[in-house]
């Protein structure tokens, strides 16, 4: 079993880390806590193997409480600034993970660690398939959780997306770009400067289109070559194709 503590002052930030924590095997939240104080105190007395923490903090800073402890646990750094990479990995910290952490990037900084730990028996308790991988959006007022299987494209609208999944369409407050960073390539493509589709949900394309399982989306002139290069070099696996050039 893994004990592990959440430190960060904002509690939607702390619900996601615990979201994820929440789906593995062998991973137990021992506490989840607003402050670097409180968290220096809690360290003291209870076994903690992995720490979730974050930087900007009031009273005490994630680098300030780092820095104050003899005995460390492993440290997975979760940040809004990019710029504290440096300083973080100076520290030693096992990972350094920039907000909204997507649960792809946050599954990768737990294979870091079950490497560091060199334990294959708690690397097969990890859920490593496509098939169960997962982002929230904010809709509305809520965190939506949509699994990335179920995406059919996601379309651009300015500093809004639109997800149309196999069951219904939501418009979450992200940008296409953001999206494009995060999400795998493997399983995505960005094929129009609104548009970035699933690879799983293409049926056929021609110079100017591609086909999906719910619609026909255009095949923008600066994506063209990147993506008939991907399909022509056979790194995605995808029905038979016709071209119509």
């Amino acid at each position: 079993m893994t004990n592990c503590l959440v430190v960060d002052d904002e509690a939607p930030a702390r619900t996601l880390l615990n979201q994820h924590l929440s789906d593995l095997n062998g991973f137990t939240v021992l506490a989840s806590l607003d402050n670097a104080v409180d968290a220096f105190t809690f360290l003291q007395t209870n076994p903690v193997d992995l720490v979730f923490l974050d930087i900007q903090m009031p009273k005490l800073s994630g680098l300030e409480l780092i820095r104050s402890l003899k005995t460390r646990p492993k440290i997975i750094l979760t940040t809004a600034y990019r710029e504290y990479g440096a300083t973080a990995f100076d520290l030693d910290v096992l990972d350094y993970l920039v907000k909204p952490i997507t649960q792809e990037r946050f599954m990768r900084a737990i294979s870091k660690y079950m490497q560091s730990q060199n334990s294959p028996e708690l690397a097969s308790q990890i859920p490593s398939r496509y098939e169960e991988m997962y982002m929230f959006f904010k809709v509305g007022r809520d965190q939506l959780k949509i699994f990335l299987k179920d995406i059919i494209f996601i379309e651009g609208l300015a500093d809004y997306i639109k997800i149309h999944t196999n069951d219904k369409s939501y418009v979450a407050s992200e940008k296409l770009g953001y999206m494009e960073e995060k999400l795998p390539d493997a399983k995505f493509i960005r094929v129009h400067k609104s548009f970035i589709i699933a690879w799983d949900k293409l049926l056929s394309y021609n110079t100017e289109q591609v086909n999906l399982v719910a619609g026909t989306i255009p095949l923008g002139r600066l994506y063209k070559s990147a993506f008939l290069r991907k399909i022509q070099a056979g790194s995605v696996s995808l029905p038979a194709f016709k071209t119509n050039s």
